[in-house]
Parts: C-alpha cells; structure tokens; sequence
C-alpha cells in the first residue's frame, strides 16, 4: 500500500492541475450557450450567441482555415526534402541547418512580424493580402514539420531501404517518393496536423500581420472580448474549440510512438 502513495499523490496532482486548466475553459463555453452568461444555464440554453458569432466572423473563420491549409502545403512541400536532407547530411552540418530552422521558435511572434514588416511591408499588394500572414504561419510552423519527419526519419534505416530500391534501378526521385515518403508518412502525419493546429490558434504574430480586411480566426475572437460582448466572444471560444480539439485529439493518436512502429515494419515490408 505504501507503494502506491506516489501514484495517487501524482495522480491528484494531475487532476487539480487539469482542473485549474480546464474548469475556466468549460465555463466559458458554457456562457456561450446561456440566455443570460451572468446567470449561466439556469436562464435556458440558446445557440443565438453561436448564431451571432457565424454572422459576424464566419469570414474569419473561413480565412483561417484558408491560410491553415495553405500552411499545411507549404510546409509539406518545404519541410520534407528539408528533413531528408538533414537525414543525409552529415552530423555536425545538419545540426546547423537544424538549430537555425528552429530559430523562429526561440524569437517571439511579434518579432517575426516585425522583421516581415520591415522587409517586405513596401509590397502594398502583399501587404494587405492574406498571403502576408501565410509567410508568417510557415515560417512558425515549419520546424514543427521539419522535426516530425526528422525524428522518423532517423529511427527508421532509410539508406539500406534505398539502397535495395536502388539495386532494383530506381532512380533517386522514385526512391523518395516510394521509399522515403511512405517510410516517413507517421512522422508528416503528425507534424501536418500539429501546423494545422498552431496555424489556426497562432495570434501574436498573426494580430501584427493582419489588416482590417485579412483578420483570421483569433482575431476576431480578440475583438469580440475587446468590444465587450462576452457571451459573444464566449460562443466564438466554443466555435474555436470545435475547430480545434479535434485535431488536438487526431494529433495525440497520431503521433503516438507505438502506432509509428507498429507501422514502420509494414513499409518496410512492403518496400521489399
């Protein structure tokens, strides 16, 4: 019995922590579908506030799906050949390119903003367009991409499966997409809805970059607590967390250790 005081102490521990976490969450979520959000549910429940929030930022929420998609193709594209490559470079040259890559995460959002602004806030088309915010989004998510595929990458033995492709004669574009890509599709997946997740939800660095015409998704959210309406603004949290829990769940699934390497041995197999 002794034994066990560890766990349960951890255990409750655990809980009070998600409860101070959660409980604030819930309650907000709750005043969104209250009458009167000061009474809470004891007024009835409505969807008048979710029905208000649609009217007025449905473009907002359009926009930042448009831009976590966008986002996502990006990183794709970009993230990797870039991962592959640190794969293949040797250590201590890939360790650079690796800790410059994650140098966005170590400077603040509206750093980022700012130095985006500085360089390119002449292109008035640019500027003003949705695509400017994009630029921001890729560069913040791209390490997350970058070291997903990495890490799977480097636990599976990508050279002797290349090696085999090879001997069979497949060039070096069949062996990536073939071998390299299925073998690190665990690691795209997770890193892909992890970009999705942070690109939606990303404010710092999205508030200094976005106009009166390309505000996304917590933007208005911010504008909705700013003007204070709050069973308005508590309704846009439901819609957020609706958008978002989710891909928070398909993220944790996904990205589970033991799922990769219960299915590495199947690419493996099949490249064989």
């Amino acid at each position: 019995m002794q034994r066990r005081w560890p766990f349960f102490l951890s255990l409750a521990a655990c809980l009070v922590v998600a409860a101070f976490l959660i409980v604030p969450m819930v309650l907000s979520i709750l005043a969104g579908i209250s009458e009167n959000f000061a009474h809470g549910l004891q007024d009835g429940v409505t969807l008048r506030w979710v029905g208000e929030v649609w009217r007025l930022y449905a473009d907002t929420i359009f926009l930042s799906l448009q831009i976590a998609l966008a986002t996502l193709v990006a990183t794709i594209l970009l993230g990797v050949p870039t991962a592959y490559g640190l794969a293949r470079a040797p250590g201590g040259v890939a360790r650079v390119i690796e800790e410059a890559l994650v140098l966005p995460l170590a400077v603040p959002g509206l750093a980022i903003a700012l130095a985006l602004i500085v360089t390119y806030g002449g292109v008035t088309g640019f500027r003003q367009s949705w695509l400017f915010i994009l630029t921001g989004h890729v560069i913040f998510t791209l390490p997350f991409m970058v070291r997903a595929v990495l890490a799977v990458m480097l636990s599976s033995n990508l050279r002797v499966l290349e090696e085999g492709a090879a001997s069979l004669g497949a060039g070096p574009f069949t062996r990536f997409l073939t071998v390299v890509v299925p073998n690190a599709a665990p690691g795209i997946l997770a890193g892909a809805l992890m970009v999705v997740t942070l690109s939606i939800g990303e404010f710092n660095l999205t508030w200094m970059l976005a106009t009166p015409r390309t505000k996304t998704l917590p933007i208005g959210l911010a504008d909705s607590y700013a003007s204070m309406r709050l069973e308005i603004a508590s309704a846009y949290t439901l819609v957020f967390f609706v958008m978002a829990v989710p891909l928070l769940l398909a993220l944790q699934r996904w990205a589970d250790p033991r799922r990769q390497k219960r299915r590495r041995p199947v690419a493996a197999e099949a490249v064989r």
